[in-house]
């Protein structure tokens, strides 16, 4: 499964814009408008997902679902675990 955000960090890394991004997946720009504005998991028919990650892979980006290693190694980028915020303390 690839996340909204992990599109959108996907997409910036191959330095590609969303109409590009769809160009090559062979999708429209609406959808992948909806995809990356999506909350969480990308959601939607399999084929089309299936295209997007296809098309991110050919641009030289590799997908690490979580708790995966990548399988390539060198270099990448991954989110950390959201820490919870202590409320009294100070704002940054």
């Amino acid at each position: 499964m690839i996340t909204a955000a992990q599109m959108r960090a996907a997409r910036a890394l191959a330095g590609i814009d969303q109409k590009t991004l769809a160009e090559r997946a062979g999708v429209s720009l609406p959808t992948i408008q909806r995809m990356e504005a999506s909350d969480g998991v990308v959601r939607g028919v399999v084929d089309t997902l299936t295209k997007v990650i296809q098309a991110l892979d050919e641009a030289g980006v590799e997908l690490i679902g979580e708790n995966q290693t990548s399988e390539r190694g060198g270099r990448g980028v991954r989110l950390k675990p959201a820490v919870p915020r202590d409320p009294k303390a100070e704002p940054a």
